[in-house]
């Protein structure tokens, strides 16, 4: 675990981001214990790799493209893939159908929901451009892919959430969550 005191002047500008890392990562991977590892380990390969960066303002995305390596070594490690670009377009999280959504905490876990469904690569792409306001450029820098690339899974999945949001959108407000048999 690495201290909070350990980091001198690098140490305001790592700590400010903590909470965006956290917010990335859980998006990528839905699992807040995974999520808190990603971003210690990208922490401390922050600190031991200080040296490297080169502009203070260049910090958010260099941490993220961090992160990105630290995601895909542990893709690499579950060994669900042979090759780590198959899952690029298909890794589909398990979670279910988005609910119905009429309220602020519904539409949010619809959209949560909906967000999970979509591929992986999809959804780092979405969550990066989208939610966390960084370039295409920036982008293709942080997941290392060409930005044309960027632009193709941003558009699918964009797409991909319209319409997992509007099938959502057409269920019934109240679905009964048990039957009773006779």
């Amino acid at each position: 675990m690495i201290s909070r005191f350990q980091f001198g002047p690098f140490r305001p500008g790592i700590e400010a981001q903590r909470t965006l890392l956290y917010r990335i990562a859980f998006a990528w991977c839905h699992d807040a214990a995974l999520a808190d590892d990603l971003v210690q380990e990208t922490l401390s390969k922050a600190w031991a790799r200080r040296a490297q960066l080169r502009e203070a303002s260049a910090l958010k995305a260099w941490l993220v493209s961090i992160m990105n390596h630290c995601w895909l070594d542990h893709l690499r490690a579950r060994r669900d893939f042979d090759d780590v670009e198959d899952w690029q377009d298909e890794l589909e999280s398990g979670a279910d159908t988005p609910e119905a959504c009429c309220n602020r905490e519904q539409v949010i876990a619809c959209v949560r929901a909906a967000v999970a469904r979509l591929p992986q690569g999809q959804r780092q792409v979405l969550t990066l451009v989208d939610l966390e306001e960084f370039g295409y450029a920036e982008v293709a820098g942080i997941l290392d892919i060409p930005v044309g690339t960027v632009m193709s899974r941003l558009s699918r999945a964009r797409a991909s959430l319209k319409s997992l949001l509007d099938a959502a959108a057409q269920l019934p407000a109240t679905q009964p969550l048990l039957r009773r048999v006779k």
